[in-house]
């Protein structure tokens, strides 16, 4: 059964193509993903001109343009997330995009979102959550460069403006790319969960799998992991992303932990209790003992199977009378 809400989150690694947005699509849905992620943004809505890039920007497009010259190469008008919103529908995966501006929220709504996604940098956004909150959507609060009270202040404002505690999915997350083991703190992740009571999931922007596969195991409910035709290609976020082979095994992977989890119940399969039957062990005769010979510690032993007495009963049996005579590796009853 599944219990982890697998997001492939293409984001702009499309690089303003549309063709490779259809087709990173396609990737995730036979990789396995449950949805895949784009962006949605008017360039000119959520930047001025004398906003400048972040240094993994800067790192990453191999130039020092300002954030508006690099959002226009990357931004797709909304009748291409049309196409891709159908896109997904033949491809048989949930489509979804995050909104950066309230007119592209709008537009998304509009083509039938199942859920809101808040990026990390929205989560101070005091008119923009007022809105999401509005919207009677299930939502997914990404909380990278958050400190645990900017967590509580945008929960607050969602719940306030009409969201459902039990519709909020709030997903730990660390802002760099590639984002350094080091500077994960996994372990924040259910911190979130103990102090907000809400489901928690993880944003991944390390290397690999292995930390998405973590969290799963610690309770994520929601993995969401960058998707790319290509690690090397331009563009701000392809060298955090997983190649269609690689989320290939990281879904698998997924898959494998929710089965181990189990119940939490400790108690042994139908195939451990016909194996203990061989492993452990029975208490026997280690020599000839006489009817009427008292039972000792040097006339008996414990060897497989286990078809006999318990060994735990050992103290019940020391001292006392046998009432039939046995051969050596006779089970004693």
């Amino acid at each position: 059964m599944k219990n982890t809400l697998v997001i492939a989150e293409v984001g702009v690694n499309h690089n303003g193509d549309l063709e490779t947005a259809k087709r990173l699509i396609t990737e995730a849905s036979n990789a396995g993903a449950d949805v895949v992620k784009f962006q949605t943004f008017k360039t000119n809505s959520i930047a001025t001109p004398s906003a400048e890039k972040a240094n993994y920007q800067k790192l990453n497009t191999k130039n020092n343009s300002n954030q508006i010259e690099m959002l226009n190469k990357l931004e797709l008008r909304d009748e291409e997330f049309v196409e891709l919103s159908n896109h997904c529908k033949k491809n048989k995966i949930e489509f979804l995009s995050t909104a950066f501006d309230p007119e592209s929220l709008d537009m998304l709504i509009s083509l039938g979102i199942k859920r809101i996604k808040v990026p990390s940098g929205e989560i101070t956004n005091f008119p923009f959550l007022k809105k999401i909150g509005s919207k009677n959507l299930p939502i997914i609060l990404s909380t990278g460069m958050s400190t645990l009270g900017e967590i509580e202040d945008a929960l607050n404002l969602l719940l306030n403006s009409g969201s459902l505690r039990k519709n909020i999915t709030v997903l730990h997350c660390t802002s760099e790319y590639p984002a350094p083991y080091g500077a994960i703190n996994l372990r924040a992740m259910n911190l979130i969960k103990n102090a907000f009571n809400v489901k928690i999931g993880y944003s991944d922007h390390t290397l690999g799998i292995e930390v998405s596969l973590a969290a799963v195991a610690l309770g994520a409910k929601i993995i969401e992991k960058h998707i790319t035709l290509d690690k090397n290609s331009y563009g701000p976020d392809h060298k955090a992303s997983l190649e269609p082979k690689e989320f290939n095994k990281l879904v698998n992977g997924i898959r494998i932990i929710e089965k181990s989890l189990g119940d939490g119940i400790k108690r042994p399969t139908n195939n451990e209790i016909s194996t203990s039957k061989l492993v452990r062990k029975s208490i026997v005769a280690s020599k000839k003992i006489k009817k009427g010979e008292k039972f000792t510690e040097y006339n008996l032993t414990t060897k497989r199977p286990f078809t006999g007495i318990s060994p735990m009963l050992w103290d019940q049996f020391i001292g006392k009378t046998s009432t039939k005579e046995y051969d050596v590796d006779d089970l004693i009853n």
